[in-house]
C-alpha cells in the first residue's frame, strides 16, 4: 500500500492513532517495608478494605482507557499469576493484561530493563505500580504528553502529582512519608528539581545561579504529593538500558535526568486536583488510604461498586458497610465508617469503631476494636481489645488478649489469653531474616540496612525453625521481631495515630526545616508556590472542604474513644496551622462535626433530635469554646449552621430557632453575636432571610432583655 498524502506528521499521528494505549504494572515493590506480611504474600495481593490492591490499579487502568497491561512480577510471582488466572481482568474484551515474569530482579530498574528487551511497548505509556489506587482522568493528561512531545522529542515523561492535604504536614503525618520538594517552570510545567527528603533528611537545597537563570520564574513547592503515576515515551526503557546505574524511579533515573546536561532530556508534571491518586507505601499510607475508601474520595473504587471479582457490600447510614450473611448481636455495637464482610460473626456488648472487618470472621463477646484491620479468617475470643493494628489471615486472639496501638499480626499468628502484646511490635510465625536480601522478597540494591535476629525466640534462636512458638501467652504462638536501629520512628509508619508529643514536633520543626542557599545572587525571583496568587477560587474552596473533613474525623476519633480528649485541641491546631486557617474556621468545622454527630445517633423525631444536640453541647461544649474567643467567631458558628440547614443537615432546618435558643442557653453563643448576626441579615435579599424570619421572636426577646439590662 502506498503512503498516503498529507505528509510525515499526518503518517505519525495516524500511527499514534493505531497504537493500543499501554500501561506497565510494577506488581513488586522491591522494599521490605511490608514485612513481616511480604515474606509470604505480596504486597500488591494484600487486602485494602477486602479487595487486593491490584485490582483497585487494574480497575482504573481499565477505566482509564488503556487497552493492554503488561504486570511485571517477581517476588511471590505464582501468587500474582494464580490471583490473574482467577480474576476477570484475563477476560475483558478491550483490556488484555499479560504477565512478565523473573525471578533475578532487584530493582525497579532492573524490570524495565526486562520488559525493554522483550519489545513489548510500542508507543507512549503508563507507568504504575501495582499499589497505586486512582480514579483521575487520563486524558489530559496524556494529550499534554503527546502535545509536548510533538514540539520537542527531549520531553520524555509527565509526572503526576497532586497538593498534599494538609499542605505542610501530610507527608509526614499523613501518608507516613517524608517531606518533597520541587522546583517547576510555572509556565511550562517543566520539572527542574525534585529532593525527597527520605533520602536525605538534612538535605541543603542549592540552587545554581545559571539553573536559576534559564527559567523566567521558578515555583519551589514542598507542598505537593507525587502520586506515582507516569506517562513515559518510549525513550524511557532504553535510558535504563543505557544506564545500569539507575535502580530507583526517582532516586536513580528522575534525579539523574534533572542533573544531565549532555543529553537534554525534560520531564514535566500534571497537576490533579478533583480526582484521588495515591500510592500506598508504608502501613500508615495504609491506613489513609483505607480510610479514603470507606469516605468515597475514591468513587467509583469504593465498597458497595463491585469492580473486581469480589462481592458488593451494601453500604448503609454513617459509612457502614456490610458484606452478606453477617451475624450480628443486638447488644454489639458498630460505629461509623466500619466495613464488616461476608459470614462475619460479632458477639454480645462488642463494639467495632471506624475498622476493617473481613470475610468469615469470629468476634467473640465484650470485645474492643478500634481503628483495626482484620483480613479474612479471623478468631478474637471474649473480652479482647485491639486498638489500630493489622490482623492478618487465621490470625487467633485468646480470651482477655490485648493489642497495643501499632501492633501488626502476620498470617496465622496466635496470641495466648490475657496477653499483652506491645505497641509498635510485628509479630510473624518465620523468623526474622538475618540480612534483607532473601528469595522471599527482594528489595532496592541501594538499601544497605540489615534486620538483626528477633531476640524472642525459643529453640536456642534457631532461624531454620520457622514453625518454632515463641512467648507470646498461654497457647500463644509466634516471633516478635526485634525493632530495627530506626526503631525510634516506628510511630511514623504506622497505623496508630501519630502520638501528640510527635505531632507537636513535626509541626514546630516544619519552618525550620527548609534550608536554601542559591550560589551567588539569584537573578529571577523564587517562589515557594504557596503565595504567589495563582491559587483559584475552587482550590480555595477545595482546601476549606478537605479542612473540614480532616477536623470531623478528628472530632469522630475523640467521640469514640480512640484519641483523648486533652490531645484534641493539638490535632485542630495543627490541622489549622497545615491548612493556614483562622481560628473561625476551626470553630466552624467542629461545630459542623459536632451537629453531625448529633445528627448520626438520632432518630427522626425533631425532641430527640435537639436532645441529642443537648447532650453534645453539653459533653464537648468546652472544647468547642476554645475556639469561640469572640462575637465574630460566633457569628462564623451560626453562618456554619445556616449553611448545614440549607444544604448538607436540612433535618435542622425548622429546629434553627430552637437549637440557637440551647446554644445560647449553654453559653455558646453569645446573645451580642445573635443580635450582630441579624442585623447583618437585614439587608440581605430575601432568600437569605429565612431562618431570621423564623428566628424573630427569639431575636425580639433578646433585644428587650437587652434594653431592661440597659
Amino acid at each position: 500500500m502506498g503512503a498516503k498524502k498529507g505528509g510525515k506528521s499526518e503518517d505519525a499521528a495516524e500511527d499514534m492513532v493505531r497504537v493500543p494505549l499501554q500501561a506497565i504494572l510494577l506488581a513488586d515493590s522491591f522494599t521490605t517495608k511490608f514485612r513481616p506480611i511480604t515474606l509470604e504474600c505480596p504486597k500488591v495481593l494484600l487486602p485494602l478494605v477486602n479487595t487486593p490492591m491490584i485490582d483497585y490499579t487494574l480497575a482504573w487502568l481499565e477505566d482509564a482507557g488503556i487497552q493492554e497491561v503488561f504486570v511485571f512480577c517477581c517476588s511471590h510471582s505464582k501468587q500474582i499469576i494464580d490471583h490473574l488466572d482467577k480474576s476477570k481482568w484475563l477476560n475483558q474484551p478491550d483490556f488484555i493484561v499479560t504477565t512478565i515474569e523473573s525471578h533475578n530482579c532487584i530493582s525497579a530498574g532492573d524490570a524495565l530493563r526486562l520488559i525493554y528487551e522483550r519489545n513489548v511497548i510500542h508507543g507512549d505509556f503508563v507507568l504504575v505500580s501495582g499499589d497505586t489506587v486512582s480514579n483521575m482522568e487520563l486524558t489530559q493528561a496524556l494529550q499534554e504528553h503527546k502535545e509536548r512531545r510533538r514540539k520537542d522529542s527531549n520531553a520524555v515523561m509527565t509526572m503526576v502529582i497532586k497538593k498534599s492535604k494538609p499542605s505542610q504536614v501530610t507527608r509526614q503525618t499523613r501518608l507516613g512519608t517524608d517531606e518533597l520538594i520541587m522546583a517547576i517552570d510555572p509556565s511550562t510545567k517543566q520539572l527542574l528539581y525534585y529532593e525527597d527528603k527520605a533520602d536525605d533528611p538534612k538535605a541543603i537545597l542549592t540552587l545554581d545561579k545559571s539553573f536559576l537563570a534559564e527559567s523566567s520564574s521558578i515555583s519551589l513547592q514542598n507542598d505537593k504529593q507525587d502520586c506515582y503515576i507516569d506517562i513515559c515515551s518510549p525513550e524511557v526503557l532504553s535510558l535504563f538500558t543505557d544506564n545500569f546505574d539507575y535502580q530507583h524511579l526517582r532516586r536513580h533515573f528522575v534525579k539523574g535526568l534533572l542533573v544531565d546536561d549532555i543529553m537534554g532530556y525534560k520531564i514535566f508534571t500534571h497537576e490533579i486536583h478533583s480526582h484521588y491518586a495515591a500510592r500506598i507505601d508504608n502501613f500508615r499510607s495504609y491506613d489513609s488510604i483505607s480510610k479514603d475508601i470507606i469516605q468515597r474520595w475514591t468513587y467509583p473504587l469504593v465498597p458497595d461498586v463491585q469492580f473486581s471479582t469480589n462481592t458488593a457490600a451494601k453500604l448503609e447510614r454513617n459509612g457502614i458497610y456490610r458484606g452478606s450473611e453477617i451475624s450480628q448481636s443486638r447488644s454489639a455495637e458498630v460505629g461509623p465508617y466500619t466495613y464488616v464482610g461476608k459470614g462475619s460473626s460479632i458477639g454480645n456488648n462488642s463494639k467495632i469503631t471506624n475498622s476493617v472487618i473481613g470475610d468469615d470472621c469470629e468476634i467473640g463477646n465484650n470485645v474492643s476494636i478500634g481503628g483495626c484491620y482484620i483480613w479474612n479468617n479471623v478468631r478474637i475470643e471474649d473480652g479482647c481489645k485491639l486498638s489500630n493494628a493489622i490482623l492478618c489471615d487465621g490470625v487467633v486472639m485468646r480470651s482477655g488478649a490485648v493489642l497495643q496501638p501499632g501492633v501488626v499480626l502476620s498470617y496465622k499468628v496466635v496470641v495466648g489469653q490475657e496477653f499483652v502484646v506491645p505497641a509498635y511490635s510485628k509479630v510473624s510465625l518465620l523468623t526474622q531474616p538475618v540480612i534483607q536480601d532473601s528469595d522471599e522478597e527482594l528489595e532496592y540494591a541501594d538499601n544497605n540496612s540489615v534486620v538483626t535476629p528477633s531476640m524472642n525466640t525459643l529453640e536456642n534462636g534457631d532461624s531454620t525453625n520457622n514453625m518454632a512458638s515463641c512467648e507470646m501467652g498461654n497457647g500463644g504462638r509466634g516471633f516478635i521481631w526485634s525493632i530495627s536501629e530506626a526503631g525510634h520512628e516506628e510511630w511514623r509508619h504506622s497505623v496508630a495515630p501519630i502520638p501528640a508529643e510527635k505531632l507537636i514536633e513535626l509541626t514546630q520543626a516544619f519552618n525550620d526545616d527548609l534550608d536554601i542557599a542559591v550560589q551567588d545572587d539569584p537573578l529571577v525571583p523564587l517562589s515557594d508556590g504557596r503565595d504567589s496568587g495563582t491559587e483559584s477560587d475552587d482550590d480555595i474552596k477545595d482546601e476549606a472542604q478537605d479542612f473540614e473533613k480532616e477536623v470531623e474525623a478528628t472530632f469522630l476519633r475523640v467521640f469514640n474513644g480512640e484519641v483523648k480528649e486533652d490531645n484534641t485541641v493539638m490535632e485542630i491546631n495543627a490541622l489549622r496551622l497545615a491548612y493556614n486557617m483562622a481560628i473561625e474556621n476551626c470553630a466552624s468545622a467542629l461545630f459542623y462535626s459536632m451537629m453531625k454527630s448529633a445528627l448520626k445517633s438520632a432518630h427522626k423525631s425533631p425532641t430527640e433530635l435537639v436532645i441529642n444536640v443537648k447532650d453534645v453541647i453539653t459533653r464537648w461544649g468546652k472544647l468547642l469554646k476554645v475556639y469561640l474567643p469572640g462575637v465574630d467567631e460566633e457569628i462564623e458558628v451560626i453562618m456554619k449552621f445556616e449553611e448545614m440547614c440549607l444544604e448538607s443537615s436540612k433535618e435542622y432546618a425548622p429546629l434553627f430557632v430552637r437549637i440557637m435558643q440551647l446554644l445560647y442557653d449553654q453559653d455558646i453563643i453569645q446573645e451580642d453575636a445573635i443580635l450582630n448576626w441579624a442585623k447583618e441579615k437585614e439587608d440581605a435579599d430575601e432568600s437569605d432571610k429565612v431562618f431570621l424570619k423564623q428566628s424573630e421572636k427569639f431575636i425580639q426577646w433578646l433585644n428587650e432583655a437587652s434594653e431592661e439590662e440597659d
